[in-house]
């Protein structure tokens, strides 16, 4: 009988040390904030989630290690161990991380250690565990990627500038990323040898184990295109783009009993309940137990566009039950024309209605909301990526939602108010019907679809997400968690959604 061989723990060190001086920063870049959120806020997200990862450690640049653990208790990162200053240089700060994986290790154990950059926050958790897997034959495992470009070797030849002196074969050219992940015992004794070197120097640990350990095989894993390092200032750009456009999935609950339980004596108010996805939203709170008020022009004679209307119904609400857990405004107008062509009266309409009915909402739900550490739920449109021709008012107005709610969701963290925007494709309502006339059968999302999405995210513990809903998705079309891919292809091929 074969004695059970306990997998030796697993342990992220974060690199993050950097200055931020190539992006002309004050701060460091990992303090920088990127869809609402400081970058190294994302990464150690990323990490926290992954299942395969049992603890973290942060190397962070001198002076700077208060912000990083108010950043680790405001977020509640359970596995973030410790957080030490890094070193001047990246060898350094690699040999400061393995004296702290060192402390507490019993006499021959061994650990597995992933070191990441910080500022590489778009990292996918395939990534991860595809590293981890590979330390189960391997000593030493890199990341990378093919090179999209030819790369040239150049000397420089005085003041006549530099001059090609090779053109690699580009087939066996890879581009290097992070993690790169390590037998804690491994990059020890790479570090040891090197220590003998009085020239000894490196800008990665691989590296350092091809050098001074030349016998262990360096194995790599695939790594992604979008794992992006944000060194440069366009960089700050692409990387914010990526995280708005990237989807998450909502966790949908395990069976009914799971919505009752945690909506029973729970207060919903649904602005744009009267019909299509709010109306769902408000059937499906209410055979779970909520109390919901949904309201309407059709239906309460409430209009969105009216403050006063706005505050009345959530005072309404809360004098009758004594919370207000739930804010959700689906209310919305679509007019079809050319800008040029379009009166003052629809332009003040879709200005009022899309954008400043939000806004108000958001401010008078804000009260009642940091009582129940509850959640506001806003509504964009898949032309929020791509102004569409002939509605550019609802268009732009979908987009401002998205920033309304990633700044919101940042402005309200600490007092744990969540704030989430559900993007539904081509769905068919009364407003698209209203707008486009009849289209084919089965061509559209089901509201009843993008109204159960928009349930779970109430329930999770989401914030500052977009979260798309998709058709073609067997769960209600919610996409998958670390959507970068879709992010890249939504560009292009994102439909018309209302």
């Amino acid at each position: 009988m074969s004695e059970h061989i306990a997998k030796p723990r697993t342990t992220a060190v974060i690199l993050a040390g950097g200055t931020g001086q190539r992006v002309g920063l004050s701060i460091p870049k990992q303090l920088l904030k990127i869809a609402g959120k400081a970058v190294i806020e994302h990464t150690l997200t990323t990490f926290e989630r992954a299942d395969s990862i049992d603890d973290i450690i942060v190397l962070m640049a001198p002076g700077y290690v208060p912000d990083v653990e108010k950043i680790v208790a405001k977020a509640g990162f359970t596995k973030v161990r410790k957080v030490i200053e890094g070193g001047s240089t990246r060898n350094e700060t690699t040999e400061r991380a393995i004296e702290a994986l060192r402390e507490g290790l019993a006499e021959g154990e061994d650990r597995n250690v992933l070191f990441h950059d910080a500022v590489r926050p778009l990292l996918s958790q395939r990534v991860i565990d595809d590293c981890v897997a590979a330390l189960e034959r391997y000593e030493a495992v890199d990341v990378a990627i093919p090179s999209a470009d030819t790369i040239i070797v150049t000397r420089t030849h005085g003041q006549d500038g530099e001059f090609i002196t090779e053109i690699p074969d580009r087939s066996r050219l890879r581009r290097g990323q992070t993690p790169q992940a390590f037998k804690l015992s491994t990059i020890r004794r790479a570090y040891d040898v090197a220590a003998g070197d009085p020239n000894f120097q490196a800008t990665d640990d691989c590296s350092v184990v091809l050098k001074y350990l030349p016998d262990v095989p360096i194995h790599v894993v695939a790594g992604d295109e979008y794992n992006m390092k944000v060194t440069q200032p366009v960089d700050v750009f692409i990387a914010d783009k990526l995280f708005q456009l990237a989807s998450t999935a909502a966790p949908e609950q395990v069976d009914e009993a799971a919505y009752r339980e945690l909506l029973g004596g729970k207060t919903v108010v649904i602005f744009g309940g009267s019909y299509g996805i709010g109306k769902d939203i408000a059937e499906l709170a209410v055979s779970f137990g909520a109390s919901v008020y949904a309201l309407g022009r059709s239906t309460t004679g409430t209009h969105v566009e009216n403050p006063e209307e706005v505050d009345d119904a959530l005072s309404k609400a809360y004098g009758e039950t004594g919370r207000i857990d739930y804010v959700v405004n689906t209310a919305g107008v679509l007019r079809i024309g050319k800008l040029a062509e379009t009166d003052n009266a629809t332009i003040e309409e879709a200005l009022k209605v899309n954008y400043l009915a939000p806004v108000q909402i958001a401010r008078s739900s804000y009260k009642y909301l940091v009582e129940t550490k509850g959640q506001l739920l806003l509504y964009t449109s898949s032309s929020y990526t791509r102004g569409r021709a002939e509605y550019s008012l609802y268009s732009s107005t979908k987009a401002a939602m998205v920033n309304l709610t990633q700044a919101l969701s940042d402005e309200w963290a600490g007092e744990g108010i969540r704030v989430n925007c559900i993007n539904p494709e081509r769905t068919a309502t009364p407003m698209r019907t209203k707008a486009f006339g009849q289209e084919p059968s089965g061509s559209l999302l089901s509201s009843e679809a993008v109204a159960r999405t928009s349930l779970d995210v109430l329930l999770s513990e989401l914030t500052g997400h977009v979260i798309d809903v998709r058709q073609q998705d067997p769960t209600a079309g919610a996409a998958k968690a670390n959507g970068f891919e879709q992010a890249l292809a939504s560009v292009l091929d994102r439909q018309d959604g209302v």
